[in-house]
């Protein structure tokens, strides 16, 4: 890592390793930095992508992707079944990717282009002159470096820590957050060409229960409802658990992941001086 770069990316998913490998195939120096340990790791989304959005940055590389679906199911709260063929099921129809592979591999191809990329590495607060935001310092193993930058880019998630502290209000109000949980599920019997959602207060208050197959008898279940419904013995993971206990009986948890998911509008200003704002930290 240098200290001086045309531009500095603070986050390294999706849209922070896109944001690097644009700005050095510009002919920019890049660098991204990522405070966890590993890209990709740990998993927090259910891993879905519409053929349309994927198609217009890249082709899909076949390790990366989990199961192509053809469908897409949506169970009414009466249990009445509504199967949408390709024509109809939209965005629904597409990748359930293997998130792990593809964040690590856009991060490689940003690498590959001439990014610099440093992980268990964070921006600790940012560098201001005059209003403009200049770099950040860089923290890595307890030591920190001032990395400057033309611009530095916020690609550090839901109400991202760097853009509130260059005086930007990214703050999501609990009413426009769902608490989310899922389960990697196997053994289970499921149509693995299809997706299908669960509505209706008593499956997922104010939200929805999806099952995402990942292949054979394997698939991504798991459920987000409104955080203003959330509450002791209402939470999001007592919802699951029984959907889970009812539907898939013999089915086995091989991983569990948590957390809260923004349903927000995207921010009304990505953008101030030196500044940009993309992603999941953009509201976007």
């Amino acid at each position: 890592m240098k200290n001086k770069y045309d531009v500095l990316i603070i986050g390294g998913g999706p849209a922070g390793a896109f944001a690097a490998k644009t700005a050095v195939e510009a002919g920019l120096s890049a660098c991204l930095v990522e405070k966890r340990p590993a890209i990709g790791a740990p998993v927090r989304c259910a891993e879905g992508i519409g053929k349309e959005a994927l198609h217009e940055f890249m082709d899909p590389d076949p390790k990366w992707i989990s199961a192509e679906m053809t469908g897409a199911s949506i169970v009414a709260p009466d249990g009445f079944l509504m199967k949408l063929e390709s024509g109809f099921a939209g965005n629904k129809v597409g990748y359930i990717l293997d998130r792990k592979f593809f964040d690590r591999e856009l991060v490689w191809k940003a690498a590959e282009a001439g990014a610099d990329v440093a992980v268990k590495t964070r921006a600790s607060a940012p560098i201001m002159e005059n209003g403009f935001v200049k770099g950040a310092k860089i923290e890595c193993c307890g030591t920190v470096t001032n990395v400057t930058a033309d611009v530095v880019i916020a690609a550090d998630g839901v109400e991202s820590k760097f853009s509130r502290w260059c005086g930007i209000d990214t703050t999501v109000p609990v009413s426009e957050i769902m608490s989310s949980v899922q389960y990697v599920m196997a053994d289970i019997d499921i149509d693995t060409q299809s997706t299908v959602f669960y509505l209706g207060n008593e499956i997922a208050p104010q939200g929805y229960l999806w099952i995402f197959p990942k292949g054979e008898r394997t698939a991504n279940v798991g459920i987000g409802i409104s955080g203003k419904k959330s509450r002791e013995g209402h939470r999001a993971k007592d919802y699951l658990d029984k959907f889970v206990k009812k539907t898939f009986p013999h089915g086995k948890s091989i991983e569990c992941i948590a957390g809260g998911v923004s349903v927000c509008r995207p921010l009304d200003c990505t953008v101030a001086d030196g500044l940009m704002i993309t992603g999941d930290a953009a509201g976007s």
